[in-house]
């Protein structure tokens, strides 16, 4: 890290200024990097996005907010902080924020690179750290923290309320997030490998993370999940092959995605895309963007992700979807395709406070799912298969070790649909004498020490 402190107040940046005058201010303060301290008490109005370069660390004292308005000439505020290396697809490294306390004030954080659309955004990153961090106020569009094409990220004690997801994470590896307290009426954490044609800037696997010490607190109204890990397939471009809006190809050695409206409209295309970077048509009107030309690769998923000391005590019908998309706005599987194999699963102290019909849900492949120490009550591990011709699914093997069981009655706990088939090991487990498990479908039950019913 750089290690030039600098206050910025010293550059002008001030309560009492407005949004426009302190964008330019914190603006001139952070450039070049250092370590950047915002410690006079009270509120700050920012109307514009803060560019951050590699090795800035910026810490904001205590009773020090951040206030996102609108410009003057009435331009939208666009992110509040993103690295520079995101403009030009060159990777950023050592970049810190720490006591960040923002309100969005209702304004959203749309900003110039296709598919990254979070108030803080981040992509072609590395050792970025955000602690201690507030945000109340998340609205309907955009993501708090969004970041993609990472390595080596660190979320430290957040404490996010509002709309839209809470953390947004795309392609990248070696990540930690903890001491989390989301209320959010949308995913609080989405790992998005694959994703919506404007919700992320490239797809690739995310790997080898931790999740730990987060709560999903309770309201009234919900959807999405705990966790999406969410994966996609797609092949090489071919002529007059039947393509809509978010289809990926390879063409080239490169990956371009279809943008167009989300009305499940197919177009067929007849010309390939080749341009060298942004969107253009083809064909009459197919935009077609190009997402990525350094990582050629036909599928992307999830591996290697612990969750552990989890709370969840919002009423959702799923908590952990392994998920494909499948709908107008998102086409992660195209027919035929090789689909990816997520991997290596593991959800440790998980605490069910609410009513969750499915604790985990998977219409991917994934080869191992363990649920360790936890606690269960009604609620059933599902998997199914996604209705796209020629996909093949493989075997899963699912372990519950050290479970403590709360349900009561008969109760599907495990339930293959749909031709998919699972192994099942239950150990150190226990359950009350009016509870009834029962596995349903293609599930071969390799040992257990809990009475369980098999039924069709």
């Amino acid at each position: 890290m750089n290690d030039q402190s600098k206050n910025a107040a010293y550059f002008g940046f001030s309560p009492d200024n407005n949004g426009d005058a302190n964008t330019l201010a914190l603006q001139h303060a952070v450039t070049g990097g250092g370590t950047i301290y915002i410690d006079q008490v009270g509120i700050y109005d920012l109307s514009g996005t803060i560019v951050l370069d590699s090795c800035t660390k910026l810490v904001f004292g205590p009773g020090v907010i951040l206030r996102k308005v609108p410009a003057q000439d009435g331009t939208p505020c666009g992110y509040t902080f993103v690295n520079r290396g995101a403009y030009t697809r060159s990777c950023d490294h050592h970049i810190e924020i720490t006591g960040l306390h923002l309100l969005c004030n209702g304004n959203e954080a749309v900003g110039a690179i296709p598919g990254l659309r979070g108030h803080l955004s981040f992509f072609y990153i590395r050792d970025l750290i955000i602690r201690d961090f507030h945000c109340p106020d998340v609205l309907h569009s955009c993501f708090c923290i969004h970041a993609c094409t990472f390595e080596n990220l660190l979320l430290d004690n957040l404490f996010i309320e509002g709309f839209k997801d809470a953390v947004h994470l795309g392609k990248g590896h070696k990540f930690v997030i903890r001491h989390g307290v989301f209320k959010t009426f949308d995913d609080p954490i989405a790992l998005n490998a694959h994703d919506y044609a404007t919700s992320n800037p490239q797809l690739g696997w995310i790997e080898d993370g931790v999740i730990e010490d987060c709560y999903d607190l309770n309201q009234e109204t919900t959807t999405g999940f705990f966790c999406r890990i969410l994966a996609g397939s797609w092949c090489d471009w071919r002529a007059g092959m039947e393509v809509r809006h978010s289809d990926t190809v390879v063409c080239n050695h490169k990956l371009y995605r279809v943008i167009m409206e989300p009305t499940g409209e197919i177009y067929r295309s007849y010309t390939p895309p080749t341009h060298a970077h942004g969107i253009e048509e083809y064909d009459g009107g197919i935009r077609w963007v190009m997402v990525q030309d350094d990582d050629e690769l036909y599928n992307c998923g999830c591996r290697n992700i612990h969750f552990r000391d989890i709370f969840l005590q919002k009423k959702r019908d799923c908590a952990f979807s392994i998920h494909f998309d499948n709908d107008n706005w998102s086409h992660s599987c195209y027919p035929y395709s090789t689909m990816p194999v997520q991997e290596d699963l593991i959800f440790e102290n998980i605490f069910m406070e609410n009513q969750i019909p499915h604790l985990i849900r998977s219409s991917t492949p994934v080869n191992t799912i363990k649920l360790l120490n936890s606690v269960l009550q009604n609620s059933t591990i599902a998997l199914r298969t996604l209705p796209v011709d020629g996909l093949v699914y493989g075997q899963t093997d699912i372990l519950l070790s050290g479970t403590t069981f709360k349900g009561s009655g008969v109760q599907d706990l495990v339930r293959c649909d749909g031709g998919r088939n699972a192994r099942l090991k239950i150990a150190a487990s226990i359950a009350p004498d009016d509870y009834h498990p029962c596995i349903c479908g293609s599930v071969r039950l390799l040992d257990s020490d809990i009475e369980i019913q098999v039924r069709q």
